[in-house]
């Protein structure tokens, strides 16, 4: 456990250096997230995720994601995923972008028991291709969640994730750590197959000017059947 909380240091630590070489872009958004999983037999499932994000202080959608996959549970705490996700980008003043990506994943029990102080960790490998454009990008995202007990079943949680960029491409995609995203909120049972998690979210963007960073109020809905 030790190691694992040096290792969110670090993470904390990448993130605070690369916002120290340029000041960023800021902005206020809101992010939806509806989270459905099902079983399909004894240790196969589909997942399907879909977000709705809103910037310029919330005023207007700026980026959809549809996400379906298909895992595979190897133990009782590791699950292995192939997937697909169409992601539409629309910028400000600029034409709307549409990018789709094959990506594998693999979640797993960093340390704990899922009842108390409990770490997970997520990798997924990412391709990444926009439609007009000829390269493809190739992305790794690392995250670490952390939960706890509060209260009943309700549990505090926490996440961060990198972003590193494998390669350079002509749309824009950078190499390096490109990326990082945190999150502090509460997990919420609302009944048998429903919980709801908001908190905030920030996310800081690492650019060859301006870095940008984005404050979001955040709700997901995790739905199983």
């Amino acid at each position: 456990m030790a190691v694992l909380m040096r290792s969110a240091g670090v993470a904390i630590g990448l993130s605070l250096i690369a916002g120290a070489g340029h000041a960023a872009d800021v902005d206020n958004q809101v992010w939806s997230v509806a989270h459905f999983t099902t079983d399909i037999g004894p240790r196969t499932l589909v997942t399907l995720d879909t977000q709705a994000r809103f910037f310029d202080d919330a005023s207007r959608l700026g980026q959809v994601v549809f996400r379906p996959a298909v895992g595979l549970r190897l133990s009782d705490t590791t699950t292995a995923f192939v997937g697909y996700a169409y992601v539409r980008i629309s910028p400000a003043g600029r034409p709307v972008t549409h990018e789709h990506r094959a990506w594998q994943q693999l979640t797993f029990r960093a340390a704990g028991d899922g009842k108390g102080l409990t770490l997970n960790g997520r990798t997924r490998v990412e391709q990444r291709w926009v439609e007009g454009r000829d390269d493809t990008g190739l992305r790794v995202r690392q995250q670490f969640r952390l939960t706890a007990p509060l209260t009943g079943k309700v549990r505090a949680v926490a996440t961060n994730e990198l972003f590193f960029g494998l390669n350079k491409t002509d749309w824009g995609q950078r190499d390096g750590l490109h990326l990082v995203r945190s999150f502090v909120g509460v997990s919420v049972p609302v009944r048998e197959g429903l919980s709801l998690e908001p908190g905030y979210l920030n996310q800081y963007v690492v650019r060859a000017g301006r870095n940008g960073a984005q404050h979001a109020l955040s709700v997901t809905a995790n739905v199983q059947f």
